[in-house]
């Protein structure tokens, strides 16, 4: 999905809360050159019915985020909570009511040539209105990229580092150029790695199968999420084993996860159906949860959920420190 964001948007940046149009940085900034910032995804979803706005486990990705910093070397000083504050202050400021997305980013900010970073760290944060990412309704074709998943040693995918995102744009752009709605990388050992941007599920013989985190994949948090949700709700252990690519084409079942996609299905890889070419039962019965839960409709998981407009009306975990910073 592309959005072009509205000038006007009220951002996070250098401290304060300004219009996107006066949040700029220059052209020598050292992240723009070599990719030296790291970036998260946090998602907001809006409930009609208790006309509320829910904050998906922000406490988790903020942590994700300030632990992947430290790979670069980067900074950020604030508390996860006062994180969580401001975030909650930007959909509130930018009066957002509909199904929403969040951008922290940290990046080295000094404008200078040469690749080696030095200290000077900066961060900001972004939300907008943002629906779906891919539309996943009739299912996802999806292909093998030719492209392979970056190493850990080169770059560590586990980590969203925003240089290491060019192999996604190139799996990605390549995909949709011949077609397809979606890439799927392997890694060096031949391997399925994940998507793009997103991790990958296989259904096969009843038994529900991912790639472990040591297979060059994101630490996804809505992949904890799904493996949760299976075993509580479903009663189904999560199988974390290598996937050879020849198995895309024998499972019964196919579907990505990720902050932005939530829970698509992949219907057919390389032009084969996968099952009967349509969203299947384990896949429905998990995207149907994690979309009731990430609406507060499931109680046994409002843990996951920070409101927003409403933040008294809740007990979650975190609810009463992000009140305090709200009103410091």
């Amino acid at each position: 999905m592309n959005l072009e964001a509205d000038p006007n948007l009220i951002v996070h940046f250098a401290g304060q809360y300004i219009p996107l149009r006066e949040a700029r940085i220059g052209i020598l900034t050292h992240a723009l050159h070599y990719g030296t910032g790291v970036f998260e995804g946090i998602r907001a979803y809006w409930e009609t019915a208790g006309q509320e706005l829910y904050l998906m486990r922000p406490h988790e990705h903020f942590e994700r985020w300030k632990r992947n910093c430290e790979i670069l070397r980067l900074e950020v000083s604030l508390p996860i909570d006062e994180l969580c504050a401001i975030t909650a202050q930007l959909l509130r400021r930018n009066a957002i009511h509909a199904d929403a997305y969040i951008r922290p980013l940290a990046y080295k900010c000094a404008e200078r040539i040469g690749v080696s970073p030095d200290n000077q760290d900066a961060f900001a944060v972004v939300a907008l209105p943002y629906g779906e990412y891919l539309r996943s309704d009739q299912g996802l074709h999806a292909c093998v990229s030719a492209w392979r998943r970056v190493e850990d040693n080169a770059i560590p995918a586990r980590a969203k580092i925003c240089g290491a995102y060019v192999n996604s744009a190139l799996a990605s752009d390549d995909a949709r150029r011949a077609g397809f709605d979606e890439a799927i990388l392997l890694n060096e050992s031949g391997h399925v790695a994940e998507g793009s941007t997103s991790n990958i599920f296989m259904v096969r013989k009843g038994r529900l199968i991912t790639p472990p985190v040591t297979e060059n994949v994101l630490e996804g948090i809505t992949r904890s999420a799904i493996m949760e949700l299976a075993e509580r709700e479903l009663g189904m252990r999560v199988a974390e084993r290598p996937i050879d690519r020849s198995e895309l084409y024998l499972a019964d079942e196919l579907f990505l996860t990720g902050t932005a996609v939530g829970v698509a299905p992949v219907v057919r890889v390389d032009h084969r159906a996968v099952g009967d070419a349509a969203l299947g039962p384990i896949a429905g019965q998990l995207r149907h949860l994690y979309f009731e839960a990430a609406h507060g409709r499931l109680r046994n998981y409002r843990k996951w959920l920070v409101p927003v407009y409403k933040p008294e009306a809740d007990s979650g975990r975190g609810t009463n420190r992000l009140e305090q910073a709200n009103a410091a």
